[in-house]
């Protein structure tokens, strides 16, 4: 998984939501923009609704799945 990729689905016109899947089998679910505090280098930082935050190193990242069936490839253009 690359930050290109990341960005991607962060700049989909419009948003859809996705999860960021772990190699250790952790889903991390993002449901909008608000969520994503920043990448940094290899990390991307994703806030949770409950005020907690999740710092995920991009190379744990094994696949993203989109809402809507899309899966991998990223939101249908």
């Amino acid at each position: 998984m690359t930050i290109e990729e990341i960005r991607r689905a962060y700049n989909a016109q419009p948003f859809v939501p996705f999860v960021l899947h772990l190699a250790d089998g952790r889903g991390i679910r993002v449901p909008s923009r608000e969520f994503v505090g920043g990448a940094l280098g290899r990390t991307v930082v994703v806030h949770r609704p409950d005020g907690r935050m999740h710092v995920i190193d991009l190379l744990l990242v094994t696949d993203l799945e989109f809402e809507g069936g899309t899966a991998g490839g990223g939101p249908q253009s």
